[in-house]
């Protein structure tokens, strides 16, 4: 597979803000664009294998933060909430919907009778476990068209711009 340099939509964009407001930098529009881009068409491709497990991307991230989490895979909502950057009410509407389905069952939990906990349930775990493979490998061949040394690189600045936007959230008082 190669990859164009001749430019691309981001590139067309840049140029008739040129034309029409000169006065402009609109370089960072180059970043966020292509930015904006990748995660709108990386967002399709990894729905589209969610979407053969019968998950929604919320879906596959609720049960693969209870699966990473280690034995015995539960997690007190707010944890889940805080991990997953979602209001306790959207929360509270996820957990319904995956308890429904049969994939979390939630329970009290043993060292606070008021709190309760989210498991993941037999079912929830064995789809995971089929989920997150074909989510690994859709990953990877995502990114085969790029280089090692290109991925590496990209992969730092990338790191580099999420810790400066974490850092100035943090600043502003929001998580």
């Amino acid at each position: 597979m190669s990859i164009s340099t001749e430019g691309d939509a981001v590139d067309r964009i840049l140029q008739q803000w040129g034309r029409e407001r000169p006065d402009l930098d609109v370089s960072p529009m180059g970043v966020i664009g292509r930015l904006s881009r990748c995660s709108a068409l990386l967002s399709q491709r990894m729905d589209a294998v969610f979407e053969q497990y019968g998950l929604s991307g919320w879906e596959f991230d609720m049960l693969a933060t209870l699966r990473r989490s280690g034995a015995p895979y539960c997690l007190a909502p707010t944890e889940l909430f805080s991990s997953l950057m979602v209001t306790s009410g959207t929360m509270t509407h996820r957990l319904k919907v995956l308890e429904g389905k049969g994939w979390i069952s939630r329970e009290a939990s043993a060292q606070d009778a008021r709190s309760t906990l989210v498991r993941l349930s037999e079912t929830g775990f064995a789809l995971i476990e089929r989920a997150v493979e074909a989510h690994v490998a859709n990953e990877h061949a995502i990114l085969a068209a790029l280089p090692a040394r290109s991925l590496d690189t990209l992969e730092k600045r990338l790191m580099e711009l999420l810790n400066a936007l974490e850092e100035a959230s943090a600043a502003n008082g929001k998580k």
